[in-house]
């Protein structure tokens, strides 16, 4: 796999588009769209990074020891990225699943509002580590007809659409987003024990949900 390594970045769009084969070190502040169209590279980014994060990325690996901006892993179809700190508006909108393609995200603190809306497939997973109160903002899940999203929280989750029901965890549940987050610690230095140990929900799609049918066949 061929290095790179970006140093003193400051706002540069597009860094690892379509990127096969490769690790890329970035030092500093990438623009939009990294690792758009990623496609089997490896990105890590000492900083924060802006919106679009892994925009349609089919495979590889993302992780952002800071905080990422609005739209992180727009229509993302496969591929993993991990976050230390905080996203924007509207992380995961679009995800899907197909066949062993499974994209998973991992948000250690708070994700912002319309949290996977339009979720088709793959995993979300907000820890809500050093947040104050429920580490996410309204309307999560909207237009959400595949796919699962998790929240570490023990407060009360705020209401949400009528496409999304909300649950506790189950065993299953967490033996499925266990490995996501020892993965999760262990870039970041945290403790993966404590955190699975702690009250998750799951929100998945309403069986009734009235936008199933417009994308899914019978």
């Amino acid at each position: 796999m061929e290095e790179k390594l970006i140093e003193n970045c400051f706002g540069e769009r597009f860094i690892g588009s379509g990127a096969k084969n490769s690790k890329i070190t970035i030092h500093g502040t990438p623009g939009n769209a990294l690792g758009c169209y990623l496609d089997g590279s490896e990105i890590t980014v000492y900083g924060n990074a802006q919106d679009a994060v892994g925009d349609t990325m089919n495979e590889g690996r993302i992780v952002v020891h800071g905080n990422a901006g609005d739209a992180l892993g727009y229509a993302m179809r496969g591929g993993k990225i991990f976050i230390r700190g905080n996203s924007g508006y509207r992380s995961g909108i679009h995800m899907k699943e197909y066949k062993d393609k499974k994209p998973v995200i991992v948000i250690g603190g708070s994700a912002g509002c319309f949290l996977g809306e339009y979720l088709a497939g793959g995993l979300i997973i907000v820890l809500g580590i050093d947040s104050e109160g429920i580490p996410i903002g309204d309307f999560a899940g909207t237009g959400m007809h595949g796919g699962k999203i998790f929240i570490r929280s023990s407060a009360k989750l705020p209401p949400l659409p009528k496409q999304v029901v909300i649950s506790d965890a189950s065993e299953d549940d967490l033996s499925e987003i266990s490995p996501f987050i020892l993965e999760h610690a262990g870039y970041f230095g945290l403790n993966s024990e404590k955190l699975i140990k702690d009250k998750f929900y799951v929100l998945k799609p309403n069986a009734k949900n009235p936008y199933k049918q417009l994308y899914t066949a019978n």
